[in-house]
Formats: C-alpha cells, sequence, structure tokens
C-alpha cells in the first residue's frame, strides 16, 4: 500500500464498512510514520494523541512493575494501537509503546477525529468500532488469564495469533501471558511435543478420505 487512500480502505474493510466519501475523509487525516526496531513511540508520561494503525511490522505496549517491564499488548499488521485511558482522559500515559521490528504507522490525530465525528456519522462509527474491537480483545484476555492455565493461555495465543509467537521476543511473550521464560520453555516444548506425538488427523488419515483442497 502506498497511498493514504488504500490505507483508509484498509482501515474500512477491518473494522467498519465506510463509503467512498467517508474513505476519502480518514484518508485526509491519515499522518505516516516510520520508526526503526527498538524505537519509542510513546513515551510514558506523555499523552496519547492518537491512534495508530500498523500497516507494517510489531509493536507492543508495555509498563514497569517492581522495576520489570510487563508487557500489556502487542499490535502488528492490520491492529490498531493507542493507550485507551491515556487517549481518552488526555492524560500521561503510564503505559510505553516501542516497535520490536522495522514499522510503518499511520496515525488518526484524536482531537482532529472528533472534530469529524460531529460532521460525519461515518466517523463516529468507526471510532465506535475501533472502541468495541479494543474492549473485547482486553476482555477476552483478562479472561483468559483468570481463568487458564499456562498451557491454555499458550495454546489459545498460538491459535489465535500465531503471529506474536512466530516474531516477538519470547521474554515478552512470556511477560504477557503472565509467566516466567522458563515456564513458556517448558509449555511450549510440551505443545510441540504433543503436536509430534498426535499431528492432525487429516496427515493420519488415508489418503482417499482426505479433501482435495487444489
Amino acid at each position: 500500500m502506498d497511498n493514504l487512500r488504500d490505507i483508509a480502505k484498509e482501515i474500512a474493510r477491518i473494522y467498519c464498512p465506510m463509503t467512498p466519501l467517508g474513505v476519502d475523509m480518514l484518508a485526509s487525516i491519515l499522518v505516516p510514520m516510520k520508526f526503526q526496531k527498538g524505537d519509542t513511540i510513546l513515551k510514558e508520561g506523555n499523552v496519547c494523541n492518537a491512534l495508530y494503525f500498523v500497516e507494517k511490522g510489531m509493536v507492543r505496549q508495555y509498563y514497569y512493575k517492581n522495576k520489570k517491564d510487563v508487557t500489556e499488548h502487542f499490535s502488528f499488521e492490520g491492529r490498531i494501537v493507542f493507550c485507551i485511558e491515556s487517549l481518552l482522559k488526555q492524560e500521561p500515559s503510564r503505559l510505553i509503546v516501542e516497535a520490536l521490528e522495522n514499522t510503518t504507522l499511520y496515525a488518526i490525530p484524536y482531537d482532529t477525529l472528533l472534530g469529524l465525528m460531529v460532521r460525519n456519522q461515518e466517523m463516529e462509527m468507526l471510532y465506535r468500532k475501533i472502541l468495541e474491537h479494543v474492549a473485547i480483545s482486553s476482555q477476552e484476555h483478562a479472561d483468559s488469564q483468570r481463568f487458564e492455565n499456562a498451557a491454555e493461555r499458550y495454546e489459545r495465543l498460538l491459535r489465535e495469533k500465531p503471529e506474536i509467537v512466530l516474531r516477538a521476543p519470547m521474554v515478552h511473550i512470556a511477560s504477557f501471558l503472565q509467566m516466567t521464560p522458563e515456564t513458556l520453555s517448558r509449555v511450549r516444548g510440551a505443545s510441540v511435543a504433543a503436536t509430534r506425538t498426535n499431528p492432525p488427523r487429516e496427515l493420519t488419515d488415508p489418503w482417499w478420505t482426505r479433501t482435495n483442497t487444489k
């Protein structure tokens, strides 16, 4: 994607269908930003003034507790990242956002978005759908931490967001899943062993029972 309208169309496709007029309006306020691996996108103590659509790369949100950094969230291609409390209250953020890879973002300035929402219902709907997505995702993650054991949490992540397992450093994944790196290593090893012992059914079925996907 090499122009703002393409990015706006992709945001609309993922979060909320929009008319060409709505897409053009969204495209008009997008701000392209590039970060190198390890760069800080939002510092602790700064106010989050935008929603960021990840066009390429991966970022994480984290905070410090007892002098250790704790990963709160990962975002990668096709996701929007922002610090919701800081954004909505316009207060200094307690979270930090950093690039885990070379990353291209498109910022949606919050003040500008609020102004457009007054004049255009599509922009209001887009904003609502983004907030709904973030709320549901946060609740699902919280429920996973409350009700699932370490193995179940890892298997959920592997099933629903394999990009994180493949691309993020293991120390950050362990923190995100609220387990030590040693526990994550054991859980991961057990998962790999189980897959080898019990391969997907299609691989063990006689060839004449398999579905032809060509």
